[in-house]
């Protein structure tokens, strides 16, 4: 897959107030770092979700792609940027932004061997995560990834799901208050949780 990309999208409207910085900075820092390493081909800084997979879809646009991450907030089966967000509302021909995602589903590696890596806080979390993830991949055709707990430097609760599976980690993993189908909060994420990685890494473990 040496022709493929490898993208990342991160969340440029959190940036602090005042003399505090936001996560943004994080992000920004992480991207550079990352590509440095190799591991990335492009990143993007988008204020929403239409910015966001406008440029999924069009950069580089001769080269499929093989990879794409996402860092920024998240929330039980779905991802925010800024003010919008993406959940499974948008695989339904009536949201807007429909069209801009099936764009991204069409460059995507064939197979199911591409990857879309949610690196958020929830997103793959209680019953709404599951119905998001199962959905999710099962449209794009392409396997996804996301965290049940809240994520920092530790990043604990992923798992990797394919097409045409369905999730098999409990509903109530990472869960702090509510219940697994009206969640309220997650736990932070820490070692001996669930499935868990560090910010540095660039891979999904065998496994998760």
């Amino acid at each position: 897959m040496n022709d493929t990309l490898r993208l990342m999208v991160y969340d440029r409207t959190c940036r602090g107030r005042g003399p505090l910085p936001g996560l943004t900075h994080s992000w920004w820092t992480g991207a550079h770092l990352y590509k440095l390493l190799g591991r990335f081909d492009a990143f993007h800084g988008a204020s929403t979700w239409t910015e966001a997979l406008a440029w999924l879809g069009t950069i580089s646009a001769d080269r499929p792609i093989s990879e794409i991450q996402y860092w920024g907030h998240g929330h039980f089966g779905g991802a925010r940027i800024g003010t919008t967000t993406l959940d499974a509302a948008i695989l339904e021909e009536r949201d807007p932004r429909h069209g801009l995602l099936c764009a991204v589903r069409d460059r995507l590696v064939e197979g199911g061997e591409a990857l879309w890596w949610w690196r958020t806080c929830d997103t793959f979390g209680a019953v709404p995560g599951h119905a998001f993830a199962e959905r999710f991949t099962g449209f794009m055709g392409a396997a996804s990834a996301g965290h049940t707990f809240i994520i920092g430097p530790w990043q604990s609760g992923l798992h990797r799901l394919a097409p045409g599976e369905r999730p098999s980690w409990p509903a109530s993993e990472g869960l702090a208050e509510g219940t697994p189908e009206a969640p309220v909060r997650s736990r932070w994420s820490k070692p001996g949780e669930p499935n868990t990685v560090t910010c540095f890494a660039g891979r999904i473990p065998a496994g998760f």
